[in-house]
């Protein structure tokens, strides 16, 4: 029997520094992953005299989530132990209010008449998940055909693509190898730039916390089996 108790004794603490590796690896946070198969992004390029203005629309909700806490205006512990996230209205209140989107609107959209950059200006709608941001831009002269460029959340996943569309049925895709696309903006007479339609994807990602509890009952089973067997094969010897 004290044989018995001292095995049993081993295996418990066996199991409390097992049970410590797995939560370190399998509890840990993972980084905030981006969803870039979803609804594609979408741009709306118009323009008239020296303006040129660029509307950009969200995918899905949950990349608004992401890219607030990509910027640092949402905090890190959004992000779940998979590394999925959750869209929250207050995300796209948060986002719209920050002067970091803005920047980030400005950095990541850009125009540009005959290789000099035109001047812009964001504003954001106030309900930014269905109704998008804008970016207005001042070129030097009236424009005619100009140059767009789009890298928006291509830095949170290279696989993140845009739907562009322009005057007259012009039409691009923007993606991490395609950044910059030609538009023929001239007599525009200011066609609309608002999307046809908005739509709203919130991200439900299944919980992974009942496939970790799985993981730890299972190794601390195993460390309880293996002391018993210690124990069999040392009485055995005895």
């Amino acid at each position: 029997m004290p044989a018995l108790r001292r095995a049993l004794r081993h295996a418990w603490r066996c199991s409390w520094a097992v049970l410590a590796l797995v939560l370190t690896g399998a509890l840990a946070p993972a980084p905030a992953s981006a969803h870039p198969f979803g609804a594609p992004q979408q741009l709306n390029v118009a323009g008239e005299g020296d303006h040129v203005r660029v509307r950009w629309l969200v995918g899905g909700t949950d990349d608004l989530t992401q890219l607030g806490i990509a910027l640092g205006v949402l905090p890190q512990d959004r992000v779940l132990l998979d590394g999925a996230v959750i869209y929250e209205p207050a995300d796209a209140v948060a986002l719209a209010e920050a002067p970091a989107f803005a920047n980030y609107l400005t950095e990541r959209i850009t125009v540009n008449q005959d290789g000099r950059a035109c001047q812009g200006e964001a504003s954001v709608a106030d309900d930014l998940a269905a109704d998008g941001a804008e970016v207005l831009f001042t070129c030097p002269e009236p424009v005619n055909t100009v140059t767009v460029t789009s890298r928006m959340l291509t830095d949170l996943h290279e696989a993140y693509r845009t739907l562009a569309r322009g005057p007259r049925g012009q039409k691009a895709v923007y993606d991490a190898t395609h950044e910059s696309a030609d538009w023929t903006i001239s007599d525009d007479n200011g066609t609309d730039s608002h999307p046809a339609s908005t739509r709203s994807v919130a991200a439900t990602p299944a919980s992974s916390s009942a496939v970790q509890l799985s993981v730890v009952g299972g190794v601390l089973l195993a460390v309880v089996a293996a002391g018993a067997f210690w124990y069999r094969r040392r009485g055995r010897k005895a």
